[in-house]
């Protein structure tokens, strides 16, 4: 009787992640995957479902990600409002490792093919991408209430302008950008909201 295939779950997951992430959903065939990963299309059925499954076992370990990020920074009581939502989005963009950096956000990446993504995934991607704002937002009201925000901005725009601030910096990122230009993109958004 022939041994099953052992593999470490982990490990799989993150690197079809970094195969999504670097080439897109629909770029990703099962064949790539495969290699990526180095399991067979035997185990990848059996293991992980097929192709959209896989897809979204992916984005959730890509959430985990950022949930981390967030509990450092713009859930982190210890930090002013404006400090955390800088070191969020430095974090995430030009502070990133160079290889994550030039890739930009999975999800946003997610977001420029989702023409080719059927409704379940969008509304994954949408429902992520929606905690990143949220966490955003909770921050953009402490500086609502102490008047920080520039005449007549609300928090919710704040937190909308930093959210396309943010996705346009993974953008630019992807693009080449160097850390440099990022982060001085960056100071000039923060500019752009606050007093």
């Amino acid at each position: 009787m022939a041994r099953p295939i052992e593999f470490d779950y982990a490990s799989v997951l993150e690197n079809a992640m970094q195969q999504f992430w670097r080439e897109g959903y629909e770029a990703s065939s099962v064949q790539k995957l495969l290699d990526a990963t180095g399991i067979n299309r035997g185990t990848l059925y059996n293991s992980f479902g097929d192709k959209d499954t896989f897809f979204t076992l992916c984005i959730d370990r890509y959430n985990k990600k950022l949930k981390t990020a967030i509990a450092t920074t713009l859930s982190n009581s210890k930090l002013s409002a404006t400090v955390a939502i800088e070191s969020y989005i430095s974090n995430v963009t030009h502070l990133a490792p160079t290889k994550q950096r030039t890739m930009g956000c999975l999800l946003v990446n997610s977001v420029c093919e989702s023409i080719n993504l059927d409704k379940d995934m969008q509304k994954l991607i949408r429902k992520s991408l929606n905690s990143v704002q949220r966490a955003l937002q909770s921050r953009t009201r402490e500086l609502e209430k102490a008047k920080q925000l520039k005449r007549g901005l609300k928090a919710d725009q704040a937190a909308e302008l930093l959210m396309n601030l943010l996705q346009g910096l993974y953008v630019s990122a992807r693009n080449g950008r160097s850390p440099k230009q990022l982060s001085e993109t960056l100071k000039i958004g923060l500019n752009a909201i606050k007093k």
